[in-house]
């Protein structure tokens, strides 16, 4: 473990929801008042410096950190990741739509073109941070790592729309998994990166709304999720219950 990574989980709950909450109390004041519109992205941007002026004697060390990143078996189960959950959110904003009467392709569009950059680089950059760095760290000193793991998934699920919830959730599990067997902020990092860069492409390239409107599309994708959920529920599984007897 890096000096960075080790320093990381010093960060305290108190002191990071200390930072949070009054970021957010001064952006509504700010934008109650009407001085100047904040956008959320900011208040992201300056919870990224805030972790950077906490961990800036450590950063030097982060190049350890991404010359583990680029190992050929961790990059593998990365993609594999990613690419079976993005198959699972499909099928979770197909069921959303159908219960909600909904079209999830308006709620994707409008990710995609109000802030690309932002989902794409700055949450997965100060999420992973605050959700894997600090929350799932601290909370492991509190209950077992199993539940902290779930605990802290749920939190950032709890983020996302209706219709991401779930996805998100089993998607959070997975990349904390990851995170504690390499003991590397980066990897879960990495994950989301390319989970958010592969949903805004398939956005973007989806110019003629094939995947919410074609019938047989639908079915596919419907079909791929069900079977991507199999497959991570059973990986995942394997991994929780590892973890309950390592804590044991």
């Amino acid at each position: 473990m890096t000096l960075f990574n080790d320093m990381l989980k010093r960060i305290t709950l108190k002191e990071l929801l200390s930072v949070i909450i009054i970021l957010f109390v001064i952006q509504y004041l700010i934008n109650t008042l009407n001085i100047i519109h904040i956008d959320i992205v900011w208040v992201y941007i300056l919870i990224i410096f805030y972790f950077i002026f906490k961990l800036k004697d450590g950063l030097a060390t982060i190049r350890g950190d991404v010359r583990k990143l680029f190992n050929w078996k961790l990059l593998e189960n990365i993609l594999i990741i990613v690419i079976l959950n993005i198959f699972v959110s499909y099928g979770m904003l197909y069921f959303s739509n159908f219960i909600l009467k909904t079209t999830a392709l308006n709620f994707a569009s409008n990710s995609l073109f109000t802030g690309a950059a932002a989902a794409i680089v700055i949450s997965p950059i100060s999420e992973e941070l605050i959700f894997r760095g600090v929350f799932l760290n601290r909370l492991k000193l509190i209950v077992p790592t199993v539940f902290a793991v779930l605990i802290s998934s749920l939190l950032f699920a709890s983020l996302h729309s209706f219709g991401s919830i779930f996805s998100a959730f089993v998607f959070a599990v997975c990349i904390a998994i990851l995170y504690l067997k390499t003991d590397n902020i980066l990897v879960p990092m990495f994950a989301h990166f390319l989970n958010n860069l592969f949903a805004a492409i398939i956005v973007f390239m989806d110019s003629n709304n094939i995947l919410f409107t074609n019938d047989m599309v639908i079915l596919i994708m419907s079909a791929l999720a069900i079977v991507s959920l199999v497959l991570i529920l059973i990986c995942v599984a394997g991994q929780l219950k590892i973890l309950n007897i390592n804590d044991g």
